[in-house]
């Protein structure tokens, strides 16, 4: 693919996961895990801000891998993210596990993109319940990303009074 074209996508969603990482990095400590200070939208209520940020990384993480298949998140993570059951990880993971689960994703697109040609763009996206090609997929994918951020950004300022900036382009081209 033009190299303008990977720059581009990458500065764009390498954004959404910066204010993903900015909110993550903004949230007090006593915010991090208290499900009780979950805001009303959670569908769960015994989660609390660190499960967004995990929700949000875990599906990064897992549609950047070409299928469900042989899917396995790095430790200590588990797959159970996608029981249809709606089992929650056993403890809430800390800002630390976190972060280094964000690296992790952020270094997975970032060789994702740079090895996809222009036909790799065009092939179906290999999840069996979206009729989406590769390049659908990484922008669905963006779309929620910033989805998750935004959320976390409107507890921060709901919560906490304040949230990190807008970020227009990654950090880190």
């Amino acid at each position: 693919m033009e190299s303008i074209w990977k720059t581009t996508i990458w500065s764009q969603f390498g954004a959404a996961i910066d204010m993903l990482q900015n909110a993550m990095r903004a949230c007090p400590d006593e915010l991090w895990s208290d499900s009780s200070k979950s805001p009303e939208w959670v569908e769960r209520d015994v989660v609390g801000f660190w499960y967004v940020a995990y929700h949000t990384l875990f599906f990064l993480d897992f549609y950047l891998s070409g299928s469900a298949e042989g899917f396995t998140p790095p430790a200590p993570f588990t797959s159970d993210e996608l029981d249809p059951a709606g089992l929650l990880p056993e403890r809430a993971y800390t800002k630390a596990e976190l972060q280094s689960y964000l690296d992790h994703v952020r270094k997975k697109f970032r060789a994702t993109i740079e090895g996809m040609t222009d036909a790799d763009f065009l092939k179906p996206a290999g999840f069996k319940w979206l009729d989406l090609n590769q390049a659908e997929l990484l922008l669905c994918n963006m779309r929620h990303v910033q989805h998750h951020a935004a959320q976390l950004n409107l507890i921060l300022r709901q919560k906490a009074g304040s949230a990190p900036r807008w970020v227009a382009k990654a950090q880190d081209i």
